[in-house]
């Protein structure tokens, strides 16, 4: 597959990473001779010094050939004029970032595929859709639901109030239990699980279930306890905060400190009267505490500054607070935060980055979701008729090591898969995998 990619900054560099693991044809464009000199010598792809927004750099790059077109730079404009430049040119699929929420309005997608922007990237919505969906389940470090529910999967951080502790998963998880993990973070290792392994203290363990038996997995890994986050404070007043208010459940009370006075005036103007903005500095402590952090469920950190979003997060949990949610941009501070257990972290590039990667897919894929803190993808197969999947039970099929197959949807119901389940055409399949090229799962559907 040939794929130009625009704009060498964090979104272009962590896609042109994922990408790069499937040995894809990769072009990199950026004007900045540094900017691609820093990447190019860490993956195998091409890069030109050049203008996206010039015919000719889009003619050299291969755009007339090229399957798929990422304009990802920090200018709005110049990612939709170049991606109708290349369309233009022949290019198949175009993708561009954007910074206006009003882009993705549904009648506006029409709009901008008629000029030949097959699909448009939003960042700041994508993530505030992570942070509202760690934000409705408190013990819950990441979740993801398939077909609105009908599976369910949840990445959930093991303490000592777990009760499936130290035994092997084939007598705690067999075909007939309401769960499956598919997948198990443990230090810097990432293990897709076979029947003799087994949890162990701070784990982080990806559950698929389904969403009735949510309640039952909250008993069994000991996080009853949790409260439901009513009260959310949210520190930093830029635009992923507003698209997580403007999307969050009615039932939260949201308090916004922003630094920035002009900004809370604006904030205050788009925002509904029920969300208090102050202005002050969330880091500090007694403005914290009169503002009621001690009696807070939810603090969620999204200044621009991941030390700060860090720290700051570190002193709500010394403070009480159950679930903390940090905004991390740069991927080096991601395993540090992680290993500091300050709870879900967001990092919009990555958010962005595994959102285009699906488009890179010849299969009949829904949905792919790379899970940083894992370093592996989850992707939603639609299977086809015909398909290899569908001509032997799941454990004749010879999966590649590193893969498992978490469950499936059928006419709209959610369901595990064991070694005898037979996937049938038309299901959707839940794919989890580690270190392995998307290409050799695609075959199989």
């Amino acid at each position: 597959m040939k794929i130009i990619i625009a704009g060498a900054y964090a979104i272009g560099t962590h896609l042109a990473k994922l990408l790069s693991r499937n040995n894809e044809n990769i072009t990199l464009i950026d004007e900045n001779a540094e900017r691609l000199a820093k990447i190019s010598t860490d993956f195998d792809l091409l890069t030109l010094e050049a203008s996206p927004g010039s015919i000719k750099a889009l003619r050299e790059a291969g755009a007339e050939s090229a399957d798929l077109y990422i304009s990802v730079t920090p200018d709005e404009a110049l990612n939709l004029n170049s991606c109708m430049l290349a369309k233009a040119i022949g290019t198949k699929k175009t993708v561009a970032k954007i910074d206006s929420p009003e882009y993705i309005a549904p009648d506006a997608q029409k709009f901008f595929s008629d000029l030949g922007v097959s699909s448009l990237i939003y960042p700041e919505m994508l993530a505030a859709v992570d942070i509202n969906n760690g934000l409705k389940m408190s013990w819950v470090r990441q979740r993801w639901d398939v077909h609105d529910g009908a599976l369910v999967m949840l990445g959930i951080k093991l303490r000592e109030s777990c009760e499936i502790l130290n035994q092997p998963l084939k007598t705690i998880s067999g075909p007939d239990d309401p769960y499956h993990i598919v997948a198990i973070k443990r230090g810097d290792d990432t293990i897709i699980p076979g029947g003799n392994d087994e949890l162990k203290l701070y784990d982080l363990a990806y559950f698929m279930t389904t969403r009735n038996y949510i309640p039952y997995i909250r008993k069994i890994v000991g996080k009853e306890h949790y409260v439901d986050v009513k009260n959310v404070m949210i520190m930093g007043g830029g635009k992923t905060a507003v698209r997580a208010v403007k999307t969050m459940p009615e039932y939260m009370d949201v308090k916004i400190i922003e630094q920035d006075e002009h900004r809370c005036e604006e904030l205050n103007n788009i925002l509904e009267d029920n969300v208090l903005v102050i202005n002050g500095d969330g880091r500090d402590i007694p403005l914290l505490t009169e503002e009621g952090i001690r009696s807070t469920q939810a603090f969620v950190a999204l200044t621009g500054n991941a030390e700060t979003n860090i720290l700051a997060c570190l002193t709500a949990k010394r403070m009480g607070v159950r679930k903390t949610v940090a905004m991390v941009e740069n991927l080096d501070y991601v395993a540090m935060a992680e290993s500091l257990d300050i709870g879900t972290i967001i990092n919009k590039k990555a958010i962005a980055a595994g959102h285009i990667y699906q488009m890179m897919l010849d299969a009949d894929v829904m949905n792919v979701k790379f899970l940083n803190s894992a370093n592996a993808d989850v992707a939603e197969f639609v299977v086809g008729e015909g398909a290899k999947v569908t001509r032997k039970p799941v454990k004749d099929l010879g999966l590649p090591p590193g893969v498992t197959i978490g469950g499936l949807v059928r006419e709209g119901e959610g369901m595990l898969v064991n070694g005898n389940t037979q996937i049938e055409p038309g299901d959707s399949v839940m794919i989890f995998c580690h270190n392995v090229n998307m290409k050799k799962i695609e075959k199989f559907f």
